[in-house]
């Protein structure tokens, strides 16, 4: 059955990312027309996992921590059975795609974008919020090339007594090495060690610690054993080996680092209010009495089939109002969520997409024209699995909106690349009027 749905004044539309615990639909604010993402996760999911109290901090840290390059949360939601969170929808994709099609990035943008995060993790900071699991994945572009930190979720406020934090988080290859240890760790050293190791790749274009055993990489990170490229200037060498110092003690601060030469190079502080005031009433009477805060969810039921994608779904999706996007052969780049055209039936479609994931030794799971796919990763350290939907977007032409659901993100990209090798006979060429191996790729939402 297909269905469109309103929650509140938000009609809501296609998903653009999806994790264990919670689903992103791209949604239009009817009263404004705004665009925004719309979290959505069941109650009885985060009750099932005890994770109340690390969602309300979650979303509660995302109102507080509010600056131009942090991703916005506008307001929180409930229904019945779900907590919806509307968050500003980002159009540029993540940092993490750029360096992927472009590789290592010229000094003066990687600059730019350095000098953006730290911006944003001062405020953080200024706040009392430590975001815990800065890395590239979580930083997204607007539509302008602006930088806006997300995922909040292992961010944590600091503790009462020595003030030290003592969970063990984050992504190894961006963890600081006092993190590994037991002894307890300030927040901010630890968030300041994330943003050198990120303008280390956006430098270099790899990472700076990279093992695949976890003892070596710990070990490597441990002793700081790391060296810059021939092609970082002398400046920015000695800052990231200020930043990436293994003693938390002695590393810079970021005041310092805002007066670093290299770093104060073309820099223009962004304007924002700082005395914005801040509302978490909507927080506590989600999480309080969701009963009481029910917020209807209005279904319009359709005949059969997968879901309809409307015109204006199709604009916004395709990058504003070019079009041409959508059927470019020439953009020759692979984004975290990609998308191809099948001018095949829909049943016919998931029949094939079935097919070869089993031919990839991977689980299938089908339902209403979505298929998951699951298997191990290559390194065999969790869970690689990835989405497929089906929407129809005119007369026998459709569209399969592909998406990576867990794993890594390099990973995935090698893994679409080939899956869609396999799907050659089914993807339509819209120049050739024919099937074909060419692909409609859009940037990740």
């Amino acid at each position: 059955m297909n269905k469109s749905r309103k929650v509140g004044k938000y009609e809501v539309g296609w998903v653009v990312g999806e994790g264990t615990f919670a689903k992103v639909k791209f949604a239009r604010n009817c009263e404004t027309g705004e665009g925004v993402a719309m979290k959505i996760l069941a109650k009885s999911s985060i009750l099932k996992h005890r994770m109340v109290d690390q969602i309300k901090r979650e979303i509660s840290i995302m109102k507080i921590v509010r600056h131009p390059n942090i991703v916005r949360l506008h307001e929180v939601l409930a229904g019945r059975a779900k907590i919806f969170i509307i968050l500003e929808f980002v159009t540029g994709g993540e940092l993490f795609d750029k360096i992927v099609h472009q590789g290592k990035l010229p000094e003066n943008e990687s600059r730019k974008y350095f000098q953006q995060l730290v911006d944003a993790v001062a405020h953080c900071h200024s706040k009392g919020v430590y975001h815990r699991d800065l890395k590239p994945e979580n930083l997204l572009l607007d539509a302008y090339g602006n930088l806006k930190v997300s995922d909040f979720g292992l961010s944590a406020l600091p503790l009462q007594g020595d003030g030290l934090l003592r969970t063990t988080c984050g992504t190894p290859n961006y963890v600081a090495p006092e993190v590994l240890g037991d002894q307890g760790y300030d927040g901010a050293a630890a968030d300041i060690w994330s943003c050198g190791v990120i303008l280390y790749v956006l430098m270099a274009g790899y990472l700076p610690f990279d093992e695949t055993n976890l003892y070596t990489l710990y070990s490597k990170i441990t002793a700081a054993e790391f060296s810059c490229p021939y092609w970082f200037s002398p400046e920015a060498n000695k800052l990231i080996h200020k930043i990436l110092d293994p003693n938390p003690k002695t590393r810079i601060r970021i005041d310092v680092i805002r007066n670093d030469p290299w770093f104060k190079k073309k820099y223009a502080p962004v304007k924002y209010r700082e005395d914005e005031e801040v509302s978490l009433d909507d927080v506590r009477a989600v999480f309080e009495d969701i009963e009481d805060q029910y917020i209807p969810e209005r279904s319009e039921i359709k005949d059969g089939g997968p879901l309809l994608m409307n015109a204006f779904e199709m604009i916004t999706l395709s990058q504003g109002l070019n079009l041409s996007a959508l059927f470019d052969r020439r953009q020759d780049y692979v984004n975290r969520q990609t998308r191809f055209v099948s001018r095949k039936p829909a049943q016919v479609i998931i029949s094939n997409v079935e097919a070869v994931a089993e031919s990839m030794s991977l689980k299938v799971h089908t339902r209403n024209y979505k298929t998951r796919l699951e298997g191990i990763s290559a390194n065999r350290m969790g869970q690689f699995a990835v989405v497929l939907e089906v929407y129809e977007v005119g007369p026998s032409l459709f569209m399969v909106d592909v998406r990576k659901a867990a794993g890594d993100t390099l990973e995935y990209h090698k893994f679409y690349k080939n899956f869609c090798a396999k799907l050659k006979d089914i993807i339509w060429n819209p120049k050739e009027g024919k099937d074909s191996s060419n692909l409609l790729r859009t940037r990740a939402c």
